[in-house]
């Protein structure tokens, strides 16, 4: 490696894994490479891997192999910390497989379980936890009653709660009160961080929660991992995570992010 005038681009394509370095030119040659946001199709082009920001297709590539995503599927029970000073279970036990300190994206309440992201990169964490950003996350609530398509409309229409109104993106009825547990289950699209919104939600309609799973947070499906597992994302899921949080952050940084508890 030349220090000073860095490392070719396709070598630096391939060890990230994006395709050989043989395929890698192709790609250049083609003009599907970005660096920074400008395509290059010049072969003999050098990067700085650790400041360089390099896409393919539009999709963002990993160049820092220090950093780490894991996603969790947290069980209820367990708090979003590392350390709880009142000694409830925390997600250190999800994170001892992996030397890299691992810090979770947000939050979920004790009470609520699914998708949940853990990492070492800041950056990133910042983007997709900070509200500003409104990256979308995807719920599945147990609710008390019969919802009826009315009810589903509201939410989409609309609510008025103590901090302000709110409506979902989305909303569905997955199964109603025909279950013979007398409840239903409803899915809700959010991009709002704001505190235990789903549950404050549910209940201003009169349906309160009594479950509720996040499946989905922006690019990432919790899919058919089990409760209380982790595991690495794919090349896929991490390009589609750093082109969301890439896109995102060419915005203005806001503050640092609050924490979110649905």
């Amino acid at each position: 490696m030349d220090e000073v005038q860095g490392v070719r681009l396709q070598k630096v394509l391939a060890g990230a894994g994006v395709a050989s370095r043989r395929v890698a030119e192709q790609y250049i040659v083609e003009g599907r490479v970005r660096v920074n946001g400008v395509v290059v199709t010049e072969l003999g082009t050098r990067i700085d891997p650790d400041v360089d920001l390099v896409d393919v297709d539009g999709t963002a590539i990993q160049l820092d192999t220090s950093k780490r995503y894991v996603m969790l599927n947290k069980p209820t029970g367990v708090v979003s910390s590392l350390k709880d000073d009142r000694g409830r279970p925390d997600l250190r036990r999800f994170t001892k497989d992996w030397s890299e300190r691992l810090y979770n994206v947000g939050r979920l309440d004790a009470d609520t379980s699914g998708l949940l992201l853990l990492t070492n990169d800041g950056a990133l964490a910042h983007v997709l936890a900070h509200p500003s950003f409104g990256v979308t996350k995807v719920y599945v609530a147990q609710v008390s009653g019969r919802v009826t398509p009315q009810i589903i409309a509201t939410l989409t229409r609309g609510i008025e709660l103590e901090d302000g109104p709110i409506a979902a993106d989305k909303a569905r009825l997955l199964d109603s009160s025909a279950r013979g547990d007398g409840s239903s289950l409803v899915e809700l699209t959010l991009h709002s961080g704001r505190n235990r919104i789903v549950r404050r939600m549910m209940a201003a309609v009169g349906h309160p929660v009594t479950a509720l799973v996040r499946r989905q947070f922006g690019p990432l499906h919790l899919g058919t991992l089990p409760v209380g597992k982790a595991r690495e994302l794919t090349k896929v899921e991490r390009g589609a995570l750093l082109t969301l949080s890439r896109r995102e952050a060419g915005e203005s940084a806001p503050p640092e992010p609050p924490q979110e508890t649905p």
